[in-house]
């Protein structure tokens, strides 16, 4: 699955901010959350949106700087809003 790039370049807290201000409904989790394969990394707080059946979370890629990036996700959207009620 190839993602849709929101937000590319940028630091950890642009990344944060972009979420927080673009995306209605978002929630905090801890540096190591995984989607799908992949770990997200970061400096907290860091925020997963939801966006319809997508998921937008900031991607940092190793010598190439941290992406905000959507995703089709439909399992990880209902364990990122179980995390909330517990």
């Amino acid at each position: 699955m190839k993602p849709e790039v929101l937000l590319s370049g940028s630091s950890f807290k642009e990344a944060r901010e972009f979420i927080r201000k673009n995306v209605k409904e978002y929630y905090e989790v801890e540096p190591g959350y995984r989607i799908l394969d992949v770990h997200i990394i970061g400096v907290p707080p860091l925020y997963v949106g939801i966006e319809g059946e997508n998921i937008v979370f900031p991607y940092t890629k190793p010598c190439h700087g941290t992406f905000v990036v959507k995703i089709p996700g439909s399992d990880e959207i209902a364990r990122l809003r179980e995390r909330k009620r517990k």
